[in-house]
C-alpha cells in the first residue's frame, strides 16, 4: 500500500499545507515536488507569510494531496485523499537548498520568479507517516521511517 500511497505523491503537484500558531489551524494551497522517496516534499515560499511564521513556530505539518480533479463525474466517491504528515525542516546548506529548487522549478517552472526571489524560502518537509482514504471507507495508514 506505501508504494500506491507514493504513486500519488509523485502524480500529484499541489497539495494543501496545514500548519498551526498556538491553537489556530491555518491552511495554504501550494505547489509541491517529492524526492524519490517520497521521505522529503519541497516547496517554496516567502519569509513573511503566516505559513512560514507558523512553521518557525511549530514545525508539525499536515498536507492533503488528493485525486478529485481527474473529471470523476458520477465516479466522485472514488477519489481518493492523502494525509502527510511530517515536520518542517529549515535548509541551511547552500547545496541543499539549490538542489530542491532546482528540483521544484524543474516541475513548476512557472516559480522561478518567486522562488528565485531574495525573500524565498525553500521547505523542506521531513515526512513522518501517511494516512490514504481509497474512495468513502477504505483508509491504510503506513509509517515512514
Amino acid at each position: 500500500m506505501l508504494e500506491k500511497m507514493k504513486v500519488l505523491v509523485q502524480a500529484k503537484d499541489t497539495c494543501v499545507l496545514a500548519t498551526v500558531s498556538d491553537d489556530k489551524p491555518h491552511c495554504s494551497l501550494m505547489a509541491y515536488v517529492a524526492d524519490d522517496t517520497c521521505h522529503e516534499i519541497y516547496m517554496v515560499t516567502h519569509k513573511n507569510t503566516k505559513k512560514y511564521r507558523n512553521l518557525m513556530e511549530n514545525p508539525y505539518v499536515s498536507l492533503l494531496i488528493d485525486s478529485r480533479d481527474e473529471n470523476m463525474g458520477p465516479r466522485r466517491f472514488k477519489a481518493k485523499a492523502l494525509t502527510v504528515n511530517g515536520v518542517f525542516e529549515k535548509i541551511e546548506d547552500q547545496g541543499e537548498r539549490d538542489f530542491a529548487c532546482a528540483r521544484l522549478l524543474k516541475r513548476h517552472p512557472h516559480l522561478k520568479e518567486f522562488a528565485l526571489d531574495p525573500d524565498a524560502e525553500m521547505l523542506r518537509i521531513l515526512v513522518t507517516s501517511f494516512l490514504l482514504l481509497d474512495g468513502l471507507t477504505d483508509s491504510y495508514f503506513e509509517t515512514v521511517t
